[in-house]
């Protein structure tokens, strides 16, 4: 409606000035015709009394000339009509009225004509000097009040700007009823679909039977929606193939582990099946006393555990799962990641190391994606490490600030800190190591998704990894995720905003 009100108002002003304009010319037009008039009319009379005048003078004498105008003068009753003697000797004759100039040349033989007085008293004089051969020289004067005049112009003037007040009135209702039918009520229609494409809705249409801009601007508000609503199922789709891609990837990546840990695994089941084979072989032959026996059975059911065990974990980093978040502890899920991958450390002679962490805590994650994660930090770790050296995993819970190109003020993070003793990173490919496919492992060592996969979980679960190396005595890993308090506070305010 602010269109609309702005087009009325323009519009008025337009028409006021037009109107206002043309008012004002009508009114010194008939001002000016009316002076006219009044001046033509008085004109002609003087030239009419003059020639009567000077012919009664003639052949009857001034006195009859004198009664002639005396009875003129009774018989108008807006002019006042006189004889006045016009004596070039006599500085005093002549009519008052005028000034010297003008005397000079009502004496000379012109007619005058001049206003004089003001308010009330203006009156228009007019003088027809009168000639006759061997009579002193005269005038005929006749004086009319303006003030007729001025109280026509005055009506006139009312009326004008009455008539003018009434057209402007008229010409606003019309302008507003038009700028409210043609402008206001579509271009309200318009912002309040606006406001739903805003909102998502792209499934209501705009019907506008106007066949102008703005039917052709509702016309592509409509197209628009149609076309958002195709993109958007493309994009749906997209983010869905996408989505499955990654976690086949991520599959991949979590089966390539489980096969470099296989192994290992067969190494670590090695043990405990010696142990039960040998346990076992002495029950059989049944040369031990009775209170043994149930010893060595005890025997072989822990080191079945034991087996057990090592196989559950393995299977449960190999399944499938989807996402499921939930309050976990960091500091069990790197535990058990250092368990699992011991047995594969072991075999290339490197020690993995999980330090006690000084501040744990639950973290909102799924369990099996940051353990996938942080297993592929800790797995580039050991295959970074020589023979005889060690990878040590830390957690702290630290204050810092959210790298710049993700959002985020200064808070507590919990850090988990992978550290090898391998030749560390050049320095021109730290800025590439999270990119799929890149490795500088030699050929079958390693597919270069492990890093990026890790770094798309952990940006997933809204934290991030740095990394840093002196390209002497390793590499560090660092992997930032959000305390679970935090993280549910900042879903709340998310909740409320989105609401608001």
């Amino acid at each position: 409606m602010k269109l609309a009100r702005k087009l009325t108002v323009a519009l008025m002003i337009g028409i006021l000035a037009v109107l206002v304009l043309d008012a004002a010319l009508q009114i010194r037009r008939d001002e000016a015709i009316f002076a006219e008039d009044t001046a033509t009319d008085e004109h002609v009379m003087a030239r009419s009394l003059r020639a009567a005048v000077e012919t009664v003078w003639r052949l009857d004498g001034e006195v009859q000339a004198k009664r002639l105008l005396e009875g003129a003068n009774q018989s108008e009753q807006q002019v006042r009509i006189r004889l006045l003697p016009l004596d070039p000797a006599s500085a005093a004759s002549g009519p008052a009225v005028l000034s010297p100039r003008e005397l000079d040349g009502l004496r000379a033989g012109r007619e005058i004509s001049v206003i004089r007085g003001e308010g009330a008293d203006e009156r228009r004089f007019t003088y027809a000097p009168i000639t006759v051969a061997g009579a002193h020289p005269a005038t005929v004067e006749l004086s009319e009040s303006l003030k007729p005049q001025r109280a026509y112009i005055r009506t006139s003037q009312i009326q004008i700007l009455v008539a003018t007040l009434v057209l402007v009135l008229l010409c606003g209702l019309v302008a507003t009823a038009l700028g409210f039918w043609i402008v206001g009520r579509p271009m309200h229609e318009l912002s309040e679909r606006a406001r739903q494409v805003g909102a998502g809705d792209l499934s209501s249409r705009l019907e506008l039977s106007q066949r102008d801009e703005i039917g052709e601007l509702a016309t592509e508000l409509n197209l628009m929606c149609d076309r958002l609503e195709e993109a958007n199922r493309r994009v749906s789709s997209e983010i869905q193939a996408r989505m499955r891609a990654v976690e086949q990837l991520r599959h991949a990546d979590r089966l390539k582990t489980v096969g470099q840990l296989a192994s290992g695994v067969a190494h670590e089941l090695g043990t405990p099946l010696n142990v039960v084979s040998g346990r076992a072989r002495l029950i059989e032959v049944g040369d031990l006393p009775f209170e043994e026996i149930g010893s060595n059975a005890s025997i072989i059911v822990e080191q079945a555990q034991r087996m057990t065990t090592i196989i559950r974990q393995l299977l449960d980093f190999s399944r499938r799962r989807g996402p499921n978040l939930a309050p976990t502890d960091l500091a069990r899920i790197a535990v058990d990641t250092v368990a699992m991958l011991s047995p594969l450390a072991a075999k290339r002679n490197v020690d993995v190391r999980f330090q006690t962490a000084e501040e744990s805590g639950p973290v909102r994650v799924d369990r099996n994606q940051i353990q996938q994660a942080l297993a592929n930090v800790v797995l580039n770790g050991i295959q970074a490490s020589p023979p005889g050296r060690e990878v040590r995993v830390g957690l702290a819970l630290v204050e810092t600030r959210p790298p710049t190109d993700l959002e985020g003020s200064a808070r507590p993070y919990y850090c988990v800190t992978v550290e090898d003793q391998g030749a560390g990173i050049a320095e021109e490919h730290i800025g590439h190591i999270f990119e799929p496919f890149f490795t500088t492992k030699d050929v079958g060592q390693g597919t270069g998704l492990g890093l990026s996969v890790a770094y798309g979980i952990v940006t997933e679960h809204g934290g991030w990894i740095d990394v840093s190396s002196d390209g002497a005595s390793g590499s560090r890993f660092q992997l930032f995720l959000t305390p679970a308090e935090i993280a549910h506070e900042a879903a709340g305010e998310l909740a409320s905003e989105v609401q608001s």
